[in-house]
């Protein structure tokens, strides 16, 4: 995911960046449970605020606080010099849509890109 962030030109280095998520999972877990990830860290290597989004039918096994494997990902990126606290408002602002269940649902069934983008349009990066 680090590596299609790199190639979207939101990042500068995916193994900085990647270093950053890792650190900040070893802290505590980013599997929120019900199946979804919410990693993400604070980097030089970020150039503007991101979320990547991924899915799998398998599941990943993950250090999630229901114990369960993941489905949903959602890697979040900011630059280090976060001064408004991006991050947090878009913690926020996604931890609010995956309340719903129904919103959940959509991106599970989601096979299109436009499908994923439209469930996520209404969430602020910036």
């Amino acid at each position: 995911m680090a590596e299609l962030a790199q190639k979207e030109g939101k990042i500068t280095s995916v193994e900085e960046y990647a270093r950053s998520v890792l650190d900040r999972e070893k802290a505590y877990t980013t599997g929120v449970g019900n199946g979804i990830a919410i990693p993400h860290g604070k980097s030089k290597a970020v150039k503007e605020a991101m979320i990547v989004f991924g899915k799998t039918t398998d599941g990943i096994e993950w250090d999630s606080l229901d114990g369960k494997p993941v489905n949903l990902i959602f890697l979040l990126g900011v630059p280090e010099e976060n001064v408004d606290n991006v991050h947090l408002k878009i913690l926020s602002q996604l931890s609010r849509k995956l309340m719903n269940d129904s919103f959940i649902e959509m991106l599970k069934k989601a096979v299109t890109v436009e499908e994923i983008l439209n469930a996520l349009s209404d969430i602020q990066v910036s």
